[in-house]
């Protein structure tokens, strides 16, 4: 596994509150609610463990992995007796991403990006109350960021996660503040409500968030929205976010906050160039 570099990689994987429990006659919902958890998951995982965080019976639980491995949602190491997301899955969520013009507009913007920065870059929507990873360039370091496409993580830890909060629709954000659980992912993480509140009320007011070690210990972020207009006289609202990811050992927040220039241009490019959904 190579070095964890990213804001955006939480230290605390998904949990089985993150899943809706689906109704005990709902197959589907339950089979959807297993891709899920593979997907939250640092690695494959055994039904054994799944039917547990689903709360299912172990029968119930296998027989849908079985019927999602024959469909190729799901792939099944022999060895190691492990389940893990197939490709079906990464073909699905290409269709997604070209169907909202993520793939092909984003990775050309976050190219010029990170060839300006020297880091890498990525874009990021919210999705309910985590942020999803929806296109990466990576940068000519040999540490990776690992913040896949498909990844989701917690707003408010990350650069990402915060400028997506901040600037939400003021109704969201309000109930995004009160509801986000603020769970301790690093020694520098907030968890205070209070603080949160003051940390999205200056991300607003300067246009663009950090994250110094909140995430993850030697890492540090930048991140700024992508704004469409939401009426005279107002910031605008975000549609994604784009973040500067760098260990701490290579950029200091001051490096981090000269890159500026290039996300706001990156971010101005991608408001242009992205449909509204």
């Amino acid at each position: 596994m190579t070095p964890a570099t990213s804001d955006e990689r939480p230290g605390v994987h998904g949990r089985p509150t993150d899943v809706e429990r689906p109704p005990k006659t709902d197959m589907v919902g339950k089979a959807l609610s297993l891709l899920v958890m593979l997907g939250d998951a640092p690695g494959a995982t055994t039904a054994a463990d799944l039917s547990r965080r689903a709360e299912l019976p172990f029968s119930t639980a296998y027989r849908l992995l079985q019927s999602l491995q024959r469909a190729g949602f799901v792939d099944f190491d022999p060895v190691g007796k492990k389940y893990s997301l197939g490709l079906r899955v990464f073909q699905l969520g290409l269709y997604v991403a070209n169907s909202l013009g993520f793939a092909g507009t984003a990775t050309p913007v976050l190219s010029r990006l990170t060839e300006k920065t020297q880091e890498a870059s990525i874009l990021a929507v919210q999705d309910d109350d985590r942020f999803l990873t929806v296109a990466k360039v990576e940068g000519p370091s040999t540490l990776r960021v690992t913040s896949d496409p498909g990844y989701r993580g917690y707003l408010h830890c990350s650069a990402v996660g915060k400028a997506l909060v901040a600037f939400a629709p003021e109704e969201e954000r309000e109930q995004l503040i009160r509801s986000v659980e603020l769970v301790p992912v690093a020694p520098r993480t907030i968890t205070d409500r209070d603080e949160f509140r003051a940390e999205l009320e200056r991300v607003r007011a300067q246009g663009y968030s950090l994250m110094d070690e909140e995430n993850e210990v030697g890492m540090r972020a930048i991140a700024v929205p992508v704004l469409v207009d939401s009426g005279p006289g107002e910031p605008g609202v975000a549609i994604g976010s784009i973040a500067c990811s760098a260990p701490t050992v290579r950029m200091t927040v001051d490096d981090l906050v000269s890159q500026l220039p290039a996300l706001r241009e990156a971010a101005e490019e991608l408001a242009a160039r992205l449909p509204r959904h």
